[in-house]
């Protein structure tokens, strides 16, 4: 059953008698209808009244009605005002612009604007080269969506995707200090992104695609990535890409099995899925099946687009054909990154022993990570009310921190498994089954990101030279 969490939250202020059972009758009223009480504050105290605010997890906006209607409904008790925290949070917007020198005085405003940022302006026109150290292009990336992809939400446009992606650039100044910026097109053609983009770069100095669907993706990265002299990194597919091989890394660890004997599973072949394909192959699997919603991926399926074309050639070496079941008969590893409720522990059961399960999909896992935890020996999933959460945020925030420093013109697997391998190394000697990745709070976890990055961005470039 769905546990309430934080991500929807309210308030409710209401009055209620100054008797002594005030206070147990308002927090049974809560718990009996199914909300988790966060905070009980009596704001105001008079003789014949108090002012409570009542905070409480919920499930929907119906549950919240419901613990509305229950507290309401108690002699004596009347409902003021209902919050939901979570819109609160965003009123106004999550970012802001805060200039980094003082304005004091006319000195000031000549040296940061007229006359004198001339001298720089023209310092920048002789060597652009000069815009990473005299602008804020050195720290900043552009968070770039059409709103084609968001979340689970799906094609909701660019603007319904502005929360996201503040929330994105909020998330890189805490965990990195990288000033990220929402970008949001109002076009969902290929060309078009890719011009506006290429036309928005001189600003940046990487950009972070993010929420942009499959297959577009693909080619819009690809061919930025060719036309631009700056890292393009598509979060959905690498970001996720990196936790995943991290996490795997650890849990192949807790059951003693190294990958190069394993066979993985993958359900989702859309951006995440496919990247986190690509680079599993660099670690050399014994053999990796991809199924998607018309089942396993092979060669002689009909109807195959450019993207599955090429899974295809590079998976599945048995050529085995059917269903997700089919599939994970014998399997070592489950990855997914698709839909909710696709299996029990009965397929589990028949998978090899000690299996382990990523059920990733958000918010509602591939199987439910209990009926998981009956056969399986490690299980993580994209949630973070259960153990082993795999979240982007352990790594693109480290990454462009990394990209940032190393001045890096360009982002490649070598540096993605440099990410990944990073990640693993933070959990060090606290790995067990329910603790393979660290946590997302876990300040070692970008800086350790950041350096492994950098020296990898670095080693690429002494390599580019000599050639």
């Amino acid at each position: 059953m769905p546990v309430p969490g934080p991500g929807y939250s309210i308030t409710v202020r209401l009055e209620a008698p100054p008797s002594a059972s005030a206070a147990g009758d308002l927090t049974t009223a809560v718990g009996r209808v199914g909300g988790v009480l966060t905070a009980f504050d009596i704001v105001e105290s008079h003789a014949d009244a108090i002012v409570v605010d009542i905070t409480a997890n919920v499930l929907s906006a119906d549950h919240a009605d419901d613990i509305t209607t229950a507290l309401d409904s108690l002699p004596g008790v009347h409902v003021r005002k209902v919050s939901d925290r979570t819109f609160l949070m965003h009123l106004g917007g999550k970012l802001e612009v805060s200039p980094k020198v003082a304005l004091r005085n006319r000195d000031d405003l000549s040296r940061a604007y007229t006359p004198g940022v001339a001298r720089v302006c023209q310092a920048i026109a002789a060597n652009p080269d000069d815009a990473r150290r005299l602008t804020i292009k050195r720290n900043t990336v552009a968070v770039v969506t059409d709103g084609s992809a968001v979340l689970g939400l799906g094609n909701i446009g660019p603007a319904a995707a502005l929360p996201v992606m503040e929330g994105k650039a909020a998330l890189f100044k805490k965990f990195a200090d990288v000033d990220a910026w929402p970008v949001c097109l109002d076009t969902q053609d290929t060309e078009e992104i890719i011009r506006t983009v290429k036309a928005l770069a001189p600003v940046y100095a990487g950009i972070n695609l993010e929420d942009i669907a499959a297959p577009r993706c693909f080619e819009i990265e690809r061919r930025l990535r060719e036309q631009l002299d700056i890292p393009v990194f598509h979060d959905d597919q690498h970001g996720t890409a990196i936790v995943v091989v991290a996490a795997l890394r650890n849990a192949l660890r807790v059951v003693n099995k190294p990958i190069e004997k394993c066979r993985i599973v993958v359900s989702g072949v859309g951006a995440a899925g496919s990247a986190i394909i690509r680079l599993l192959l660099r670690k050399a699997p014994a053999d990796i099946v991809a199924v998607d919603i018309d089942g396993i991926v092979h060669r002689e399926r009909p109807g195959l687009d450019e993207n599955l074309r090429l899974i295809a050639e590079r998976t599945n070496g048995q050529q085995q054909t059917g269903t997700l079941h089919d599939a994970l008969v014998g399997a070592d590893v489950f990855i997914g990154v698709s839909a909710p409720n696709l299996f029990g522990a009965e397929q589990v059961a028949t998978m090899a022993d000690d299996p382990i399960v990523f059920a990733l999909a958000n918010p509602d896992p591939e199987i439910d990570p209990l009926e998981a935890q009956r056969h399986a020996a490690v299980v993580a999933t994209g949630r973070s009310d259960y153990p082993n959460q795999i979240n982007n945020v352990l790594a693109f925030p480290g990454v462009f921190r990394g990209l940032l420093d190393a001045q890096a013109h360009k982002i490649d697997d070598d540096m993605l498994l440099a990410a990944a391998n990073a990640i693993a190394d933070v959990v060090d000697d606290r790995l067990n089954a329910s603790y393979i990745v660290p946590s997302v709070f876990d300040t070692a976890v970008a800086p350790a990101v950041a350096e492994a990055v950098k020296a990898a961005a670095r080693r690429d470039e002494v390599v580019s030279t000599r050639e």
